[in-house]
């Protein structure tokens, strides 16, 4: 979908703020009320909007421990990769999985309440991923910034 500048303003207004009245955004884009209607409506039916979502803080949901987990399969098979995918996307506590270039073959973001929740999870769920030859983890000291959008 080509996006046009106009477009491009109610997308950083809106991942900035996805429940802003429609009235508002209007007028912080300087677009009349039903041109902004049709324009988000038309970004939603097209797929750049994808969802809206709320973003929790994760202190308050007891899930302040961020582990990053790197994994090696035992083979790039296919059906090791969609048997490994399958199963790790069961998993609550995984918030993304990536399959990456390089050193290993994935990259796991997950929320746990602490090391000791994360011993918990590596036990019931990581260790039992199908073909994971190794795993390497590392905590996060300190969010220096995070951000859900994309820039445009």
């Amino acid at each position: 979908m080509e996006l046009d500048e106009t477009d491009r303003r109610i997308l950083r207004a809106l991942q900035k703020a996805g429940r802003i009245s429609n009235a508002e955004l209007s007028e912080r884009v300087n677009l009349s009320p039903s041109a902004c209607h049709r324009r988000v409506h038309r970004l939603e039916k097209s797929g750049a909007i994808r969802e809206y979502v709320a973003l929790l803080d994760p202190r308050q949901m007891d899930r302040a421990t961020t582990v990053f987990v790197e994994i090696t399969l035992s083979s790039q098979a296919d059906d090791l990769l969609d048997s490994f995918e399958r199963q790790v996307g069961l998993i609550p506590d995984v918030l993304e999985c990536h399959l990456m270039a390089g050193s290993f073959d994935y990259l796991l973001k997950i929320a746990a309440r602490d090391s000791e929740d994360f011993a918990r999870i590596h036990r019931q769920h990581l260790t039992r991923l199908p073909g994971v030859a190794q795993m390497h983890s590392s905590f996060a000291l300190k969010t220096v910034f995070k951000t859900t959008a994309l820039p445009l």
